[in-house]
């Protein structure tokens, strides 16, 4: 397939992403309702595919984004710095102290386990960047002066605000100006949009953006809500996923949007919190590619598994434009992803690829 990537010797940056990035406390095997201690992390939807492009794949990236600038705002970068993602495109906002002005968002996430579900209790109105304007941020020298190979960015992140909703869109349109390939996962959040419009404001939303995308992801309920695409024939309480119905709805998605290079999609049978039955499709080209199939897949922490099947995926397509390796990268990086705590990916490349290859999991001396 053919992307019309800029050389990365033109570019700053192999990868950026646009998107809220929230400071995560994991109670660990407990509950948050009663703990007393919690792991810190940093995660968000868009943030920890650029972070999965670099940590584990080797790429130069950095975040658009924006912070309040007090004490959690520093910690926040702090552990992006670690990860090794660049902070220079950071937004700083003043604040007045206790977060009337903006304030930074925290997400409270336990794992789950068995019969017991994973849950998430987000704290993240009034964030800096669901304040942020197209005005605040220099799409023009980002894409422009800099140079950007790839921008990433999603639905979560337009889902924040009505100024989200307009910042998405000016740099999906500032990205193609530039020659900078987009893509964009649905992400679709029910209870985001509501406070903004609901689903017919995702929809209107999400249309408008897809005609800048160039690679679109997400999964049924993702293309249903927000693109207005049905699975024929899936089993309602998702016992088991219709493949044919699910290919179907891609490739009409990929004839509504022809300027769509590459549609992805995950395709998870969850059996318990803990075991899952994993894989993915893309199609491109006119033709549908399917992953390895990871069946019985064990869980230690969902979170980020959508996200790192999407840096795998990019990184894939960057560097071999087979969509075929691609979407096994994203599948075999997803599942790893999941066997880690925290939102982001602990992976390396050379467990990406033995995983792809069917390598076992004995102890490695």
């Amino acid at each position: 397939m053919e992307l019309n990537l800029k050389s990365a010797n033109e570019c700053k940056y192999d990868a950026v992403s646009l998107g809220e990035i929230m400071l995560r406390l994991d109670p660990g095997e407990g509950r948050i309702r009663t703990t007393r201690t919690f792991q810190v992390w940093e995660g968000g939807g868009e943030y920890n595919v650029i972070r999965g492009l670099h940590k584990c794949f080797g790429m130069n990236t950095a975040v658009i984004t924006a912070f309040a600038d007090n004490e959690v705002g520093k910690l926040l970068k702090d552990l992006i710095e670690q990860g090794g993602v660049s902070t220079e495109l950071i937004n700083w906002k003043k604040t007045d102290g206790i977060g009337r002005i903006c304030r930074n968002g925290i997400n409270y996430t336990e794992r789950g386990f068995g019969i017991r579900g994973a849950i998430g209790c987000s704290d993240r109105a009034n964030t800096a960047i669901s304040q942020m304007t197209p005005d605040d941020f220099d799409f023009d020298y980002i894409f422009g002066t800099l140079g950007v190979r790839w921008l990433h960015t999603g639905g979560i992140y337009a889902a924040l605000s009505e100024q989200s909703c307009e910042t998405v869109i000016a740099a999906c349109k500032a990205a193609k100006k530039y020659g900078t390939v987009v893509s964009y996962d649905l992400n679709y959040r029910p209870s985001m949009w509501s406070a903004i419009g609901g689903q017919k404001k995702a929809q209107e939303v999400n249309k408008e953006l897809a005609k800048y995308v160039d690679v679109m992801i997400g999964n049924e309920e993702d293309f249903t809500a927000c693109l207005g695409f049905e699975v024929e024939g899936n089993d309602a309480d998702l016992k088991s996923l219709n493949l044919e119905g699910y290919k179907k709805m891609i490739s009409t998605a990929a004839k509504t949007y022809p300027n769509f290079k590459a549609v992805a999609t995950t395709l998870r049978t969850v059996k318990t919190a803990s075991v899952n039955d994993w894989k993915a499709i893309c199609w491109a080209d006119g033709e549908i590619y399917q992953s390895k199939e990871y069946n019985d897949l064990s869980i230690l922490d969902r979170v980020g598994g959508g996200d790192s099947f999407a840096s795998g995926l990019v990184y894939g397509l960057m560097t071999t434009g087979d969509p075929e390796k691609a979407v096994n990268y994203g599948a075999a990086h997803g599942a790893l992803a999941m066997t880690t705590p925290g939102d982001t990916s602990m992976a390396s490349l050379n467990e990406v690829e033995a995983v792809m290859g069917g390598a076992s999991a004995r102890v490695k001396r």
